[in-house]
């Protein structure tokens, strides 16, 4: 039975990771699914004060860096709140309209349409801003990545 204990928690591990890429998919919830499964299933006794504390600022951490990244990304090369909200719209809408790929074209061109309908910028500069649209979200992803698997590490420590 153990088995299938772990088999469930590693999954919810798995989804979130998969989360990474596909926004629209809540990573730290499954993360945090695992954790609570795991005291469900064996003993929340190793989960003290600390262990939550710690957890609760990576998860800060996380929701931060992908604001952060998306937001260094569009505006390093020039573009404006509209920029960074069209990117965002475009990585929600992206994988949706365009299975896969969208998940990559979706920021560059919500940026690109932001800056061109909104800011009035040219279509050099809108791209260019694009461009920096899926840097940010491209570091976001690594970012989110490192963070998850130290809550993941942290998380194996304990237990």
């Amino acid at each position: 039975m153990d088995y299938m204990y772990w088999t469930l928690i590693i999954l919810l591990f798995i989804i979130a990771y998969v989360g990474l890429v596909y926004p629209i998919i809540p990573s730290v919830l499954f993360i945090l699914g695992g954790f609570i499964l795991y005291g469900i299933f064996f003993t929340f006794e190793p989960f003290n004060w600390f262990f939550w504390v710690v957890q609760g600022l990576f998860i800060i951490l996380l929701f931060g860096a992908d604001y952060i990244a998306n937001l260094i990304g569009v505006k390093k090369f020039g573009g404006s709140k509209a920029g960074v909200w069209g990117s965002t719209i475009g990585l929600l809408a992206g994988p949706f309209i365009i299975p896969v790929i969208g998940i990559i074209i979706g920021p560059f061109l919500g940026a690109v349409i932001a800056e061109l309908t909104v800011n009035k910028k040219g279509w050099k500069e809108a791209v260019k801003i694009g461009f920096g649209s899926v840097i940010g979200f491209v570091s976001s992803v690594i970012t989110k990545g490192a963070i998850q698997t130290v809550m993941i590490i942290y998380f194996i420590f304990m237990i």
